[in-house]
Order: structure tokens, then sequence, then C-alpha cells
């Protein structure tokens, strides 16, 4: 079945303006329009973030609303997956044990898109991290995942064991951010989202 309800969740720090945002944005837009999109601002907070998120999907189908998560907006988009059973759900570079990964950048931190926008990351929110990261995986073969062996930020082969079953695009080289995202991706995450 065709994605009528499309959510994209970024990654620590990220927001709707990073690039890969954007271009599904963008490409939604010109090419799906009935499809309904929501990219989030995620707040600080996991546990408002997942409140947000909740909040934001109250009565969309789940038989054909998915899912697109980027490192921690990953592990959000995976937690939400086994929570509504929804149709579809694409991982890039999810973060796989956010309260472990995070707890160095416990302080005062800065938007990548907007540095002048700082926002404080709390000890109480590896709490709460660890809270939503403890989920059995929601339903592999309904799932993309994008892993780089590359990522120099994450481990791509926690990735690939988190998510065993997974229909998986294993990136030689790649980064974190998937850079090559446009030339190199975009296509295949439509392709899942709407087959043809």
């Amino acid at each position: 079945m065709k994605t009528t309800h499309l959510l994209y969740l970024h990654g620590f720090r990220s927001s709707p303006q990073s690039t890969k945002a954007r271009l599904m944005a963008e490409h939604m837009r010109r090419e799906h329009p009935a499809v309904t999109w929501a990219c989030p601002q995620l707040p600080p907070s996991p546990a408002a973030a997942m409140e947000l998120i909740r909040a934001l999907t109250t009565g969309w189908p789940r038989e054909s609303m998915a899912v697109v998560g980027s490192s921690l907006g990953g592990c959000y988009a995976a937690r939400l997956a086994v929570e509504t059973g929804c149709a579809r759900l694409v991982l890039i570079n999810p973060a796989v044990h956010p309260s472990r990964d995070l707890a160095k950048y416990i302080g005062e931190q800065s938007h990548w898109h907007d540095p002048q926008q700082n926002f404080h990351f709390g000890p109480e929110h590896i709490g709460e991290l660890r809270a939503i990261e403890t989920f059995d995986p929601p339903q592999l073969d309904r799932c993309l995942l994008i892993a780089a062996k590359g990522d120099e930020v994450l481990d791509w082969r926690e990735m690939v064991g988190r998510f065993p079953g997974a229909q998986l695009r294993l990136v030689e080289g790649g980064d974190h951010a998937l850079s090559d995202f446009e030339s190199a991706h975009l296509g295949a995450v439509i392709e899942f989202l709407q087959p043809a």
C-alpha cells in the first residue's frame, strides 16, 4: 500500500532544516502532494519529543502511515513504529543506544542550523532516553535500514544488529549525515514508501 501520511524525525541538535528533511519535504510536495507531511522541530526532552510525535500522529491511518527517522530521530521512529504498527519505517543511521552515546553532551548545546539558538540537555534526559530505547524491534519486514560504514558518530554494526531482518542498504564509506542522500538514496526511500 502507498503511504498517505509521512512523518520525518530529525536527529540530535538538528532540525527540519536539515538537508535530508528538506530534500524529502521538497520531493513529497512536488511528486506526492496528496501525502500528509509532518516534520516537527523536536524538543530537547526525549519524553516531550515522543509526546509531540504521538500527538501529531493521533488519528493517522496506521495501515498507510510511514515514519522516517535519522540518527536520534531513528530511535524515536522505531519506538513509534512499535507503538503504532505503522505500514513503513525508514531508519537512516539510527541511534541504537542514545542514552549511552549522548551522555557526553550533557550541558548547553546549540542547534546545527541555527547556532544562535541554545538549549539545555540535562541528566534527566538520559533517563528519558533509556526508557524510550528499550523496546522489541518493530515488524522488520516493513523496515528499510540505511547504515553507512563510514559513519563517524555511530557504529553501523550496532544498527544492523539491532534491526536484523530489515531491508538493508549498507553503504561502503559514507558519513553520519549521509551526504550523498539525494544522489544515492532518496530514490530508494521514495520507492520503499510509494511502491509502484
